[in-house]
């Protein structure tokens, strides 16, 4: 069972179509289609913005399709994780390095194409993702914000609404070509490093988005320093489709985790609770009796 059936099946019981679904979400008729036949996964198990509405209209038990997506998600994290990282999409790469400081866009292209996918340029892509994420989160439910970013992209409240939706649930691994037009190019003015120290300043703009720049830090601490907890690790509770089954024990050895140098990311965390599970990287210990020889 998955959100794809239950929902399918609730507007069969109902006699209901897909566009009167699609009216109730306040999302484009394509977007149920594409969902109900899988080609697009669930939205996160967070979503309630588009959930509660869902269950609403179809009278499913309140949380029940969210539950299921975060089991969903999970399975799908799961088999992606398997795969190599594939490189940025070429116009992504362009818009971010259009964005930067003119003097460094040669330096900072040459570090990207280094590698096709470096730790480097996941390290900014993903950081002007989380910046632009928090303003769509936070203007999700503004109707008047939603019509200024869909008139600059010439889309429909609607259609605006989808892509909000897919945004939110997009990662360094899937961006695409679409997401940098509708979010990353109006709401970002521009963003600069510090090679040095790795910090980032991202400037947005202020007809779409409040607030003083953006600034990251990563600090290097002396030896011994201990930190309250990894940003990483943090971020990994946080995020309950990587961390929904840790137990307190799992949790606790995860906190003890030391690193130098390069700071862990969630899924590093998740990857390790999984090598803590596998009982291959494990041997049993042998008891009193078979270390005697019997």
């Amino acid at each position: 069972m998955d959100v794809s059936l239950v929902i399918g099946g609730r507007l069969a019981e109902l006699g209901l179509e897909q566009k009167e679904l699609a009216a109730a979400a306040e999302v484009t008729e394509s977007y149920i289609s594409q969902l109900l036949t899988r080609k697009k996964s669930p939205p996160a198990p967070d979503r309630t913005d588009i959930y509660e509405k869902i269950e609403s209209f179809l009278k499913i038990p309140s949380g029940k399709l969210s539950k299921l997506a975060e089991i969903q998600r999970r399975d799908e994290l799961k088999r992606h994780l398997a795969d190599p990282p594939v490189p940025l999409l070429r116009q992504v790469r362009d818009l971010i390095l259009r964005k930067c400081p003119p003097d460094k866009e040669k330096q900072l292209r040459g570090i990207f194409e280094k590698e096709p996918f470096g730790e480097f340029e996941r390290l900014v892509t993903q950081k002007l993702l989380d910046v632009v994420k928090n303003v769509a989160k936070e203007e999700l439910g503004n109707e008047g914000w939603l019509q200024r970013v869909a008139r600059l992209s010439d889309r429909t409240y609607e259609q605006m609404r989808v892509v909000v939706l897919e945004f939110l649930d997009t990662d360094v691994f899937n961006v695409s070509a679409e997401n940098c037009v509708a979010f990353l190019e109006p709401l970002i003015e521009s963003w600069d490093i510090e090679l040095a120290s790795f910090a980032m300043e991202v400037v947005l703009n202020r007809r779409l988005a409040s607030g003083d720049p953006h600034r990251v830090e990563f600090v290097e601490r002396a030896p011994g320093h201990r930190s309250e907890q990894e940003q990483g690790l943090k971020e990994f509770l946080e995020d309950s489709i990587l961390s929904g089954e840790a137990s307190e024990d799992e949790i606790e050895f995860l906190k003890t985790l030391r690193f130098k140098g390069k700071r862990p990311t969630p899924l590093y965390y998740y990857r390790e609770l999984q090598n803590l599970r596998d009982p291959l990287h494990f041997r049993t210990l042998a008891t009193n009796g078979e270390n005697q020889g019997g």
